[in-house]
């Protein structure tokens, strides 16, 4: 499993997905250009000390990215146009949850490239979550379907209490 962040805007925002991954254990990857420098204050601030758990990997372009990645894995894109559900998607283990940026998403080229298009269903008229929150949504239902979360053991659930 792995995270991508296609030309991100808002350093806060990077950081607290980088943050994310780093709890996680998910490695990330960062298209550029970004909207900051990658050494931004901001981004630091939201890193916390976890900056020592990321594991990142830069790439110049949406074109070195794509030239990047693992072979036979998944593109899964984030978006408010996705044509499934999150609740209804089945991820896999060697999937990349991909997430646009906060002020434009992603071009056409992009979207076209994605396996997958999945949405966070929302109420009526609510046009989107931030997209660190939409990441720590949709990272999490993949690390539990996929049995991926840090120290879990597959098939182990607690019962509920009586």
């Amino acid at each position: 499993m792995r995270l991508a962040l296609f030309e991100p805007d808002i350093p806060q925002n990077t950081g607290a997905l980088l943050r994310l991954a780093g709890c996680f254990e998910i490695p990330v990857d960062v298209i550029e250009p970004c909207g900051f420098l990658l050494d931004d204050r901001r981004l630091r601030r939201a890193v916390l000390d976890y900056g020592a758990f990321c594991d990142i990997r830069r790439h110049a372009s949406w074109q070195a990215f794509l030239a990047g990645r693992e072979p036979h894995s998944r593109l899964v894109l984030m978006t408010t146009s996705g044509t499934v559900p999150l609740h209804r998607f089945a991820f896999a283990p060697r999937d990349t949850i991909l997430l646009g940026r906060e002020s434009a998403g992603v071009p056409q080229a992009v979207h076209a490239a994605a396996g997958a298009r999945v949405a966070i269903l929302l109420r009526p008229n609510a046009r989107s979550l931030n997209v660190a929150l939409a990441g720590a949504i949709s990272l999490f239902e993949a690390l539990r379907q996929t049995n991926l979360l840090p120290g879990h053991e597959p098939n182990s659930r607690i019962p509920p209490e009586p």
